[in-house]
C-alpha cells in the first residue's frame, strides 16, 4: 500500500477546481480562509506571494508580516492549510478579495489589459481536504511549499504542470476526466518532491518515517490491512527489529505508538467510509477492523464525539 496516497485519498472530500488566468499589471488577489488547498503555478511571467502568517491567533509573531515571495516562471507553490494569503504582480500593489463562482471556481478575467502592460499566465487550483482531522503527515507541512524551477530538475512534476496546462489550455473530448486526474497526480508530486528533495530536516517526522525502512514497512502493513489484528511484534518483525526498538523508532518518527496509529487510521478511514455515504454501518465497522457494529460506533463516538449516524448526516 502506497501511504502517500492513501492519506490524501482519506483526506479529499470534493472535486478539485483548476484554471488557465492571465493577469496584466497591476493586479492583486486577497484568498480568504477556508477548507481547501490552494496550490499556484506561474507559467509566464512573475508573481509574488504573500504567504500566511504562521500565528494567525496573535501574539509578536503574528505582528510581523511575513516576507513576499518571488515566483518566477515554472515555479509551483502550494498553499496547504487554508489560511489566508496573497498573490500579485508586485508586493505593494493593492489587494482585492478573490470572490470564487457558486460551483467552486473562479472568475474569468479580462483576456486584454493595458497596452504595454505585464502579463502573468497563471494554473490555479483548489483542492478540498478534511480539517476535521488532518493526518499529521498532511498536518506537518510548513504554511506555504514552494518549489522552485530548476534546469533539469523535478521532471514528473514539470510533466504534470505542462499536461494539466495543456488540457485546460485546450480542452478536448475526456478532458472533463483528464483533469481531475491530472490534479491528483500534481498534489502527489508536489508532496513527494517536497518530502523527497525540497524538505531542509529530513531526520524526523513523516519524511523520515516514510524513509526508514522498518517504519515504512510497518506503515505500509497498516494502510494496507487496516482489518488485521496487528501486533507491535509483528509489525516488528517486518523491518527485522526487537519488539522494543520498532516501538520507540515509531513512536519518535510517526509521532504516536504503532497501534495507537493503527486506531486513528481505523477512525480516519471510517470517516472517508461515511462521508462516501454508500455504505451500511455494519460494512464501514467491518472495513475497519471492528468484529460488531456496537463497537465500533463506540470508538467512533470516543474518537469523534459524535455517532456514525449523526457524522454522516451532517457530512
Amino acid at each position: 500500500m502506497d501511504v502517500l496516497s492513501d492519506v490524501i485519498a482519506a483526506m479529499r472530500t470534493g472535486r478539485p477546481h483548476s484554471s488557465r488566468t492571465v493577469r496584466f499589471a497591476p493586479w492583486g488577489l486577497r484568498f480568504p480562509p477556508g477548507k481547501a488547498a490552494g496550490f499556484h503555478v506561474v507559467l509566464q511571467g512573475t508573481a509574488w506571494l504573500l504567504p500566511p502568517r504562521e500565528n494567525p491567533g496573535g501574539g509578536p509573531a503574528a505582528a510581523l508580516p511575513p516576507p513576499a515571495v518571488r515566483l518566477g516562471p515554472g515555479d509551483v507553490v502550494l498553499l496547504t492549510h487554508g489560511t489566508a494569503y496573497g498573490l500579485a504582480d508586485h508586493p505593494d500593489s493593492p489587494l482585492t478579495d478573490a470572490v470564487p463562482l457558486p460551483d467552486g471556481s473562479w472568475p474569468t478575467p479580462p483576456d486584454r489589459g493595458p497596452v504595454g502592460a505585464e502579463e502573468t499566465l497563471l494554473l490555479c487550483g483548489a483542492y478540498q481536504l478534511s480539517r476535521t482531522r488532518p493526518h499529521p503527515l498532511l498536518a506537518e507541512l510548513p504554511p506555504y511549499v514552494h518549489i522552485p524551477a530548476r534546469v533539469g530538475a523535478h521532471p514528473r512534476l514539470r510533466a504534470a504542470v505542462e499536461l494539466l496546462g495543456a488540457e485546460l489550455a485546450e480542452p478536448l473530448p475526456g478532458s472533463d476526466a483528464i483533469v481531475p486526474a491530472l490534479l491528483d497526480t500534481l498534489l502527489l508530486s508536489l508532496l513527494r518532491t517536497w518530502w523527497l528533495t525540497e524538505r531542509a530536516d529530513r531526520s524526523t517526522g513523516w519524511s523520515a518515517a516514510l524513509a526508514d525502512p522498518a517504519v515504512a514497512a510497518a506503515l505500509r502493513a497498516l494502510h494496507g490491512d487496516p482489518t488485521h489484528p496487528w501486533t507491535v511484534g509483528e509489525l516488528g518483525a517486518l523491518g527485522g527489529l526487537s519488539r522494543a526498538a520498532f516501538a520507540r523508532r515509531f513512536t519518535t518518527l510517526v509521532g504516536r505508538p504503532p497501534l495507537a496509529y493503527l486506531t486513528w487510521w481505523r477512525m480516519a478511514t471510517a470517516g472517508r467510509l461515511l462521508r462516501a455515504g454508500g455504505l451500511p454501518l455494519r460494512s464501514v465497522a467491518e472495513r475497519t477492523g471492528y468484529a460488531s457494529e456496537f463497537a465500533f460506533a463506540k470508538a467512533f463516538k470516543r474518537e469523534y464525539g459524535v455517532a456514525p449516524g449523526r457524522y454522516r448526516a451532517a457530512s
